[in-house]
């Protein structure tokens, strides 16, 4: 018995010894790998350093030669517009409604017919109001009899003066009322209020009328206008006379006009006012609410110092372009730190940091820095 445990405690110790001549190996060869990689490491730092010393002996620069395009800057004429959507309308687009409410039993125009001011466009029913105005006018006539006597009597100072002033008195009042009939009967027809052509025809016969219902739209187009929204923002720019150039894209055709008016009414709801820009008569045939695309010339600067906004860069130090300068005998990039003023159409206007003359690089200017040299394309 006594002999089975020692040969079991030879072989755990046989075990342990092998275990650990194991781990020793393995730290033996990551130290050996770890001294070879930092040997490579060293070569080839010897090696970085002696071409760097070469090229410096040599004097030969570092820096790769980009091939650029030039422009040369000059003063030129730079304009901002401000861009708004606006719509085609006639001097007078007005809807017309009925007066009173009543059943539509005549319609006497239809949609683009000419109409002249107060020419009929549809009656209402109204025979009860015309027997109550012929009732009223009968009672009318007797009056105004009655009245016409007693005066020819009077005039001859015959009969007594309070027959007189009763008849009187009853002739005007039954004329009153007959006036007042004639009025409400007078409301059963719809009428143009303007000159021009209808556009829409709302009703149908038997269909009820009613105030406030456009049972009509008759449109004006004797003076062709354009309005427009304009943000709040701009009520200093845009003012009348200012130049301003019309877009219709239906019609493909630019016109060049001003502003004849801007409302002093800031509406509350989006904090804009009505501009609008009255358009000559021609051969174009408008059409209400066309779309209109209005640029207003709000800024013009003659001798403007004028780049592609494309060229300009930006850090958190401000912006910059490039320019090129003959240094040496050798063409260098130089960053030259600008101000911008207005932007319009990819253009943009610099304030300061350029003078005319100046060679600005237009292309191959993305991977740049201060002193690279370049050579023209």
């Amino acid at each position: 018995m006594k002999f089975i445990y020692n040969l079991l405690a030879f072989a755990l110790v046989i075990l342990v010894a092998t275990s650990c001549g194991s781990k020793i190996d393995d730290i033996t060869k990551k130290e050996q790998e770890l001294e070879k990689l930092k040997q490579e490491h060293s070569d080839l730092d010897a090696k970085i350093r002696l071409l760097e010393a070469e090229l410096n002996k040599t004097g030969e620069s570092t820096k790769k030669i980009i091939s650029v395009e030039l422009t040369e800057v000059k003063n030129e004429q730079f304009s901002h517009y401000l861009e708004v959507q606006g719509r085609v309308d006639g001097e007078d687009n007005i809807g017309v409604s009925a007066q009173m409410a009543g059943v539509i039993t005549l319609i006497h125009v239809k949609e683009g017919d000419k109409v002249k001011t107060g020419q009929l466009l549809a009656q209402m029913e109204n025979s009860a109001l015309r027997e109550n105005y012929e009732a009223a006018r009968s009672v009318a006539d007797l009056a105004t009899s009655v009245y016409n006597r007693r005066k020819a009597l009077w005039d001859q100072q015959i009969g007594s003066e309070i027959e007189y002033l009763a008849a009187k008195a009853e002739m005007e009042s039954r004329q009153k009322g007959l006036a007042a009939i004639g009025e409400q009967l007078e409301m059963t027809r719809i009428k143009s209020p303007i000159n021009g052509s209808v556009e829409e025809v709302n009703l149908k016969i038997g269909q009820m009328a009613s105030p406030g219902m456009p049972a009509f739209r008759v449109v004006n187009f004797s003076t062709v206008k354009v309005v427009a929204d304009i943000a709040e923002s701009y009520a200093s720019k845009v003012r009348p006379g200012a130049k301003v150039l019309v877009t219709i894209p239906d019609l493909d055709k630019d016109i060049e006009a001003k502003i004849d008016f801007t409302s002093k009414y800031i509406n509350p709801v989006n904090r804009t006012f009505l501009t609008e820009i009255r358009l000559k008569p021609g051969a174009l045939e408008y059409r209400a609410n066309m779309i209109a695309k209005i640029k207003i010339n709000d800024y013009n600067n003659p001798e403007a110092i004028v780049v592609p906004v494309s060229v300009i860069r930006e850090t958190i130090d401000g912006r910059f372009v490039y320019v090129a300068e003959n240094i040496k005998g050798q063409l260098q990039a130089k960053r030259r730190a600008v101000e911008v003023g207005q932007t319009y159409n990819g253009k943009a206007e610099i304030t300061k940091g350029l003078l005319p003359g100046d060679k600005l690089i237009t292309t191959g200017f993305n991977n740049l820095v201060d002193g690279q040299p370049l050579k023209v394309s």
